[in-house]
């Protein structure tokens, strides 16, 4: 089957991931500089020259996943291949990434804070840590006021902006989003999204983004189409 073509759509967010085939370990030459430290510090340098607005990233040592409105149909691919030609120089040699990152399109108001909470709670769902704002390598301290040293490294939505006027407010009740966690129903959905490579929204974004977006934001229907009646 042949392979999909890269969705996208000018000034619409997207949660991308990108796998290891082998999780990172340490350097042997410099074994305290965990390589997660070096990753963010590629991030930092790498996103915005090529455009992309960074909403929330997430490091870790088997995947990259981050929250972004790039600015054209190249710029997040770019980041990837960047960051894979550092990897291989610094980290190991071959082949980085098990195979093209997957992305997914989001509709502002409705899903970007749920991408957003659900990318920063990966390292909870995986068993990595038991808090979201204590894994050090996530946007997640950003948002909730606990670590600002990496802000610069953001661009955050508006949809996130929306969550209070003053950033005690934002941090506060953003923290309380990110604690009380997703449905299992909103997750379900961003994963699907996620790993089929499509867009999430309700029917008139949807239907929108069909008129703008680089293909066909939804699958298919099933089945072959149905003929029309003889006259």
């Amino acid at each position: 089957m042949a392979r999909l073509p890269r969705l996208y759509a000018p000034n619409v967010p997207q949660l991308a991931q990108s796998t290891f085939i082998h999780p990172l370990s340490p350097i042997p030459a410099e074994p305290d500089i965990p390589p997660l430290d070096l990753l963010r510090m590629w991030l930092t340098q790498d996103a915005a020259p090529l455009g992309i607005a960074l909403h929330g990233w997430l490091l870790m040592e088997d995947r990259i996943t981050v929250l972004a409105t790039p600015e054209d149909p190249t710029a997040l691919s770019r980041l990837f291949q960047a960051l894979g030609r550092r990897i291989a120089a610094r980290l190991r040699h071959g082949r980085v990434f098990d195979g093209r990152y997957r992305s997914a399109l989001l509709q502002p108001s409705q899903w970007v804070l749920p991408a957003l909470i659900w990318l920063e709670s990966l390292p909870v769902q995986l068993g990595r840590t038991s808090h979201a704002t204590t894994w050090q390598w996530s946007s997640a301290r950003c948002h909730t006021g606990m670590n600002n040293s990496f802000q610069s490294l953001l661009n955050d939505h508006a949809d996130y902006w929306s969550c209070g006027n003053t950033p005690f407010e934002r941090q506060t009740n953003y923290r309380a989003m990110l604690e009380e966690g997703l449905s299992s129903a909103q997750a379900e959905a961003i994963r699907r999204a996620l790993h089929g490579q499509w867009a999430l929204g309700d029917e008139p974004f949807l239907q929108q983004l069909s008129l703008k977006a680089s293909r066909r934001p939804t699958p298919a229907p099933r089945g072959r189409p149905r003929k029309r009646a003889a006259e």
